[in-house]
């Protein structure tokens, strides 16, 4: 595990990224409080970002909900979409610009291609069944099209993908927690896709956009991304922006070892806030799973600040029960 090194010039910049497709639960509230304490302890600054580009997903209301979520929590960010900065808008939605030039530069460089393949289409490719969400594409439609417009005609209404051409060979990366880290992205993913013809851009390139203009220095978030880390530096090291340090830390699942879900009880804080639970409740036992907190005692988050370790934490995932609050 490693702190970022910063010089005279450069000072930490986090970030939370939460995304408006339902409510904060608590194992979004344990990697977003890891981001603010890496953040505040290290003496830098925070932006909060909504990523909202999963637009069939995202539900209304709920971008003031996580902002009181993450409030009630007492953690605060120094830009974002209520509190203003230099470099917003801060609401992902509002940056298509931004993606669109990309896109275009990234076409005409041939980096992407258009692709018509459903997930079911992926899944039925598929070597042997596959119960995560990274399917490996098989590149049916490298090559396939001559320009976007052709390959809409073959749609026959539906949207079109743009896929990235991945190189071929694995990639090494030191995450700030995980250490080095390796994948070959041609054998585990294949070509992934960064956006779609009308609605724009995806999740992969609109992070790496947004995290180079907005001047982020370190990642934090959940290990189940470790594969978008490396999905991200490819793109980054191809639009030539400025790459930043990664640390992904491990997530709060259930007694049966998968994410937390609606089968393991309701553990939205939402709901704890509705039953009069204390915040202190929460952060105490948030810390005390990642060792700042030698009990369950009652903490703030500014409390822990002090007291943020990376070399408290568990490289297993943190296991729920409904017990534990």
């Amino acid at each position: 595990m490693r702190d970022v090194e910063r010089t005279g010039c450069e000072r930490y910049v986090g970030r939370l990224a939460p995304s408006p497709t339902g409510a904060l639960h608590l194992g979004n509230a344990r990697t977003f409080l890891i981001a603010w304490l890496r953040a505040r302890s290290l003496g830098g600054r925070l932006i909060l970002r909504i990523e909202d580009l999963e637009h069939p997903k995202v539900k209304p209301g709920t971008v003031s909900d996580i902002i009181d979520d993450l409030r009630w929590l007492g953690l605060d960010w120094d830009e974002g979409p209520d509190v203003g900065g230099s470099r917003g808008p801060y609401v992902q939605s509002q940056r298509q610009g931004l993606y669109q030039n990309l896109l275009k530069r990234l076409e005409s460089e041939g980096r992407i291609y258009p692709c018509i393949c459903r997930r079911a289409d992926v899944e039925a490719a598929q070597a042997a069944p596959h119960a995560g969400e990274d399917l490996r594409y098989p590149g049916t439609c490298r090559g396939r099209f001559a320009s976007m417009e052709e390959a809409r005609k073959v749609a026959e209404g539906r949207d079109p993908a743009w896929r990235f051409r991945v190189a071929p060979g694995p990639s090494r990366i030191e995450d700030g927690f995980l250490g080095p880290d390796t994948a070959d992205l041609e054998k585990e993913s294949g070509d992934f896709v960064i956006g779609r013809d009308r609605a724009g851009a995806g999740y992969q390139l609109a992070v790496v956009a947004d995290d180079a203009a907005m001047g982020v220095t370190e990642v934090v978030r959940g290990d189940d991304l470790r594969l978008s880390m490396h999905r991200q530096a490819a793109l980054a090291r191809t639009l030539n922006r400025a790459e930043p340090a990664w640390l992904h830390v491990p997530l709060v699942v259930g007694p049966d070892g998968r994410r937390l879900a609606k089968r393991h009880g309701d553990t939205r804080l939402s709901s704890l806030r509705a039953l009069g639970m204390s915040p202190g409740r929460v952060v105490g036992w948030l810390a005390w799973t990642g060792g700042w907190n030698p009990g369950r005692e009652p903490r703030t988050a500014r409390e822990l600040v002090a007291t943020f370790r990376l070399n408290t934490l568990d490289r297993r995932p943190v296991v729920y029960r409904q017990a534990d609050l």
